[in-house]
């Protein structure tokens, strides 16, 4: 039996409109409109491809994301492997059949849209384990037998993502899966074991990468050994974060999407482009936003009853954080080139409808708080 009766399944459509988080909502859709912004500056201050997409895909996936999160926190449970097979099939299509571009095969054409599926196993693969680990017992958690599950479930698509080749988004995912393994009780040790395994193979590892993947290693620690090749990019990203200053140079007027100095700024350095426009203090100001989007997220987890939602939540947070970080570090060069998108700002609809669905999870477990899963 899959759950027990609750008075929350009767709740009321007002009492359901009462239950949502406004404020999470809010800071959603005004970073989502700090994006249309700063999409319509990389198209040099005119609604061309990218700025039109990106604000439709926006306005198509938030009213989504608001439909979704009326879905009660049972059906999310209840659909939880469904889920991942799903996206875990998309991902070997894509691998297999799947459209190249730039070198890579990652995405599936829908006609009015192509979907990158390792995208959206980052959702997915948080909510299968939630859902693996809604009903094991903390006691079973390290026993090894119940170990082999779940690194199986994280470690199969990764092996498809790196395959496409992607290793930065299989690096993420990776991440994503092993957040809900920490957040269900797995003892640290097995963190630190394997932790020390990864820094002992890490030179043999380094044999097996493509060459682009090599020369971004070594661009990380010297960018301005090819200044005009493979360091190009970062070192005209931190030029352009330098020069916004306190306040930046103002709206539309950046030289790095007027000059065209930084290539693809519409997508993982779109923060390039917004901190040398805003400066500082804008980039402060959507720092917090985000801040309180992961707060709401977090805090929404320490309220609601089920221990599936409250794994969701905490580790979507933890996710979210993840990716926040590593795409600014990567901006600023504190990071090699990993091709992380940043939530909501930078273009791209994979990215995009990933997130929308995780937020839905998330407001859909603020809505209905006090469902029990049995």
């Amino acid at each position: 039996m899959l759950h027990r009766t609750s008075f929350t399944d009767q709740l009321t459509f007002f009492q359901k409109l009462r239950g949502l988080d406004y404020i999470l909502i809010s800071c959603i859709l005004l970073v989502g409109i700090i994006s249309s912004f700063s999409m319509y500056s990389t198209d040099g201050g005119e609604f061309l491809y990218h700025s039109k997409s990106h604000i439709l895909r926006f306005v198509v996936f938030f009213t989504m994301m608001i439909v979704f999160s009326f879905f009660t926190v049972r059906f999310w449970h209840s659909i939880g492997y469904l889920f991942y097979i799903f996206v875990l099939g998309l991902l070997v299509w894509a691998s297999f059949y799947g459209i190249t571009a730039s070198g890579s095969q990652r995405w599936i054409s829908l006609y009015f849209i192509n979907i990158q599926p390792s995208e959206l196993m980052k959702i997915a693969i948080i909510v299968c384990l939630a859902k693996l680990y809604h009903r094991m017992q903390i006691n079973d958690v390290n026993k090894i037998q119940n170990l082999l599950i779940p690194l199986t479930i994280i470690l199969i698509p990764i092996l498809f993502v790196i395959s496409q080749p992607d290793l930065g988004t299989s690096i993420l995912i990776g991440l994503s899966g092993l957040l809900v393994l920490w957040l269900a009780g797995l003892n640290i040790k097995y963190f630190i074991y394997s932790s020390l395994a990864l820094i002992i193979s890490t030179p043999f590892a380094i044999a097996f990468l493509k060459p682009y993947q090599k020369l971004r290693i070594l661009t990380f620690f010297d960018p301005d050994k090819d200044p005009l090749g493979a360091g190009y990019q970062i070192i005209q990203s931190k030029i352009a974060v330098g020069s916004g200053g306190l306040t930046g140079k103002g709206f539309l007027k950046g030289t790095q999407s007027y000059l065209d100095f930084l290539p693809e700024k519409h997508t993982d350095f779109i923060f390039t482009l917004f901190s040398e426009e805003h400066g500082f203090i804008g980039s402060v100001f959507l720092l917090f936003l985000y801040a309180i989007i992961i707060y709401r997220t977090l805090r929404i987890g320490t309220i609601t009853r089920s221990y599936f939602a409250k794994l969701f939540c905490y580790g979507f947070g933890s996710a979210i954080f993840i990716y926040i970080s590593v795409n600014m570090m990567m901006v600023l060069g504190l990071l090699p080139i990993v091709g992380s998108p940043l939530p909501i700002m930078s273009y791209g609809g994979s990215s995009m409808l990933a997130t929308m669905i995780g937020f839905s999870i998330v407001i859909s477990s603020k809505m209905y708080h006090r469902q029990t899963i049995a």
